[in-house]
């Protein structure tokens, strides 16, 4: 385990790094041609696959061919650790866009990449929260969709925390179907505690799509305490 501890801080590392810069690259240069999309969803993905090849890191998905490649989804995922973008950008399979705190623009390399490929940034106050849902309405068509982490932050322990409104209230302002994800084995491999990377499994589970018409009579509460429950179920 040391072994791998020194591999991945010592190679894997040093080698994602200059891959990060250049996806970040190709992501902000592409994404102004006229298939920038098709780019950036390219780009992102081979950034995600590559960091589990040099982490060796194995992952196992399930569900994700009951996506649309053409509709567009709010996915909802829990937020176990580093790696959690890293999966999703490599095995969902679907293009996304990333709801993120504003504070994470002054992120080095990440935070440059971001805005300029249009993530959708949001705030604590009303005029920020409009906005976004103003970006997302133009930004999630065709197919494009968008990942939000309702719990808000990393989990401290790796249990499910409580889900936030904000994420429900987009989807329904939005018209988009909802997509519970649960992911297993980010919190093992790197969580928030973590110095370094520590070889384990993933999982990348995708559950049944929930449509507008499946929440049409339910209360938003409802809807969160019904996609918690499916989320957590395969932790």
């Amino acid at each position: 385990m040391i072994l791998y501890k020194i591999y991945s801080l010592c190679v894997a590392l040093l080698v994602f790094l200059p891959i990060t810069l250049l996806v970040a690259i190709v992501c902000s240069v592409g994404i102004l041609l006229p298939n920038g999309d098709r780019i950036y969803i390219g780009a992102t993905r081979i950034w995600g696959k590559s960091a589990f090849l040099l982490f060796a890191l194995p992952v196992k998905t399930k569900g994700t061919e009951l996506l649309d490649k053409k509709q567009s989804y709010i996915f909802i995922a829990n937020h176990q650790g580093y790696f959690d973008i890293l999966l999703c950008y490599g095995f969902l399979g679907h293009g996304f866009k990333w709801m993120m705190k504003e504070y994470l623009k002054k992120m080095p390399i990440i935070g440059w990449a971001c805005k300029n490929t249009h993530q959708i940034f949001v705030g604590e106050s009303r005029l920020s929260i409009q906005k976004a849902v103003e970006q997302s309405e133009n930004t999630l068509r065709g197919g494009m969709s968008m990942i939000i982490f309702p719990e808000g932050t990393r989990t401290y322990d790796g249990k499910l925390q409580e889900f936030k409104r904000g994420a429900f209230m987009l989807a329904n302002d939005i018209q988009l179907p909802i997509v519970p994800i649960t992911i297993k084995g980010s919190f093992n491999a790197f969580n928030r505690k973590a110095w370094a990377v520590t070889w384990h499994p993933f999982e990348l589970i995708v559950h049944t799509p929930i449509t507008t018409e499946d929440r049409q009579n339910k209360a938003t509460k409802q809807v969160m305490t019904e996609v918690f429950d499916t989320i957590n179920a395969d932790l």
